[in-house]
């Protein structure tokens, strides 16, 4: 890959640093009318497309191949569909913690790089790694002993699943460890704006995962057909394959961050406690999410395997939707955390309100699609007429969610990347572990809505979760923490 140098954006090289007034004076409506001097829209546009534009590449091409798993694994019927999504929440679960370490980490590197810290962002990135791997290990093992256990509980009425769904989630334990260290260095690399590396390297593992399902799934060129099992099989494949070129670009210190094994992985207690600060919230919020979660699917897969099958083909659509609003959140992450960083609350909501005007135009593109489209789409996994017909009339409730659910994406972005990632814990707290359970429960097995009544559910959840964050960005709270 080529050599990277990563400067500060272009908007926060024309100010100087801590020239503003204090982030007390500085008001939602001031910011948002009247720019910084000598800054101007293009440059915050310019920047916020810079950051955002290889992460929307990298990860819409990652859900993709996500779709194509599913479409390829559609091939072997409904139960097949039903087993790989059995997984789902037991391996977001177990990626709880890595994944908290890495908002902590994002935050403290951008914060440092906007301070102009490049030695305290690369000794966050050795601290981060180094939890990293205590954590997925842990993880790894224990989800491979309890793999059985964990599709089981999901399962709620779905028994023909389970044998499948054990051997895939088993399998993916086996490459937990390459996968969450992975995450930690594209983590860090979001933080100091530098996404094209992670674009990269994310799309050759994705092409690695295609071929290995074409070959692995029913078998081709000589290689045996293992269906889920090689799903899963490719899965970690790409994933490994993902590991050793990231490793490589932080090894190579051609970059902004530059990994330097003779520095060692002591523990710095300083570090540790300032990425825990930041992160213990994110994993609360995590733990309350994947709660939630696991009790509005196993409230879903209760549902029959048809009904389930049709719901994980609409949330594997769905998180497609997901993937514009979380590369303008790695915008607003980077771009508020080293605004802060430069001691320029000003600039922080000046970016943060225009990427979200842009991500705003992408929603809107992607719920035309989701809503004309939407039998069509569902098409490409089944052909069966209830799953087209019942995944389409899902696709159009989720196509009105579109411009909330980005808005609500990149705001959390923006918070998190200031370091406010109690006020998130909080906001998901309320709406995934309490409000879209507890409406799932009584729209399915009290007003007999079946599936359509979960989907409801979710939508009201993330409505509701919208306009808490916006809520909580209007406070401008976010912009007096100090981590």
């Amino acid at each position: 890959m080529a050599e990277t140098v990563e400067r500060l954006p272009l908007a926060l090289d024309l100010v100087e640093e801590g020239t503003t007034a204090s982030a007390q004076e500085v008001g939602a409506k001031r910011v948002d009318k009247r720019l910084p001097e000598g800054v101007t829209s293009g440059h915050l546009y310019r920047d916020v497309v810079r950051i955002a534009w290889p992460s929307l590449v990298e990860l819409t091409l990652t859900q993709l191949t996500s779709m194509v798993d599913l479409m390829m694994v559609g091939g072997l019927g409904a139960v097949a569909i039903s087993a790989v999504g059995l997984t789902t929440q037991p391996k977001f679960l177990l990626m709880t913690m890595f994944q908290a370490l890495n908002v902590g980490a994002t935050a403290l590197v951008a914060r440092y790089k906007g301070a102009g810290r490049r030695d305290k962002a690369n000794e966050i990135l050795r601290q981060a790694l180094l939890l990293t791997f205590i954590a997925s290990a842990i993880a790894s093992i224990l989800g491979y002993i309890f793999a059985e256990d964990m599709v089981r509980f999901m399962a709620s009425g779905d028994a023909d699943a389970i044998p499948d769904a054990t051997v895939y989630l088993k399998i993916q334990m086996v490459g937990f460890i390459p996968f969450a260290l992975t995450s930690t260095i594209t983590a860090t690399l979001r933080g100091v704006g530098n996404t094209r590396t992670a674009m990269i390297y994310n799309m050759i593992a994705n092409a690695v995962n295609v071929l290995g399902n074409y070959v692995l799934i029913n078998g081709h060129f000589g290689f045996p057909r293992l269906e889920v099992a090689g799903a899963s099989l490719a899965t970690i494949i790409g994933q490994g394959a993902a590991f050793v070129m990231a490793l490589g670009v932080v090894l190579r210190g051609n970059s902004y961050l530059h990994l330097r094994l003779r520095d060692g992985f002591k523990p710095i207690v300083e570090d540790v406690k300032a990425i825990f600060n930041i992160g213990m919230p994110a994993m609360v919020e995590q733990l309350l999410m994947r709660a939630g979660v696991v009790v509005f699917v196993r409230t879903v897969a209760s549902l029959g395997t048809t009904a389930f099958a049709t719901h994980n083909i609409a949330m594997n659509i769905q998180a497609l939707s997901f993937m514009s609003g979380q590369a303008f959140a790695v915008s607003a992450t980077s771009l508020v955390g080293q605004s802060l960083g430069k001691k320029r609350p000003d600039m922080a909501q000046a970016y943060a309100n225009h990427t979200r005007r842009v991500g705003l135009l992408v929603a809107l593109a992607v719920a035309a699609v989701f809503f004309f489209f939407g039998r069509q789409v569902v098409g490409l996994y089944s052909r069966e007429a209830e799953i087209m017909a019942m995944g389409a009339m899902i696709l159009k409730l989720v196509a009105m969610t579109q411009p909330f659910q980005s808005s609500q994406f990149i705001l959390a972005g923006a918070l998190r990347g200031a370091g406010d990632t109690r006020a998130t814990a909080v906001i998901t707290f309320i709406t995934v572990l309490i409000a879209r359970p507890t409406l799932a429960i009584i729209n399915v097995n009290y007003l007999g809505w079946g599936l359509m009544g979960a989907w409801i559910a979710l939508v009201s959840d993330q409505l509701l979760r919208s306009l808490l964050v916006v809520l909580r960005y209007n406070t401008g709270k976010w912009k007096t923490i100090r981590i």
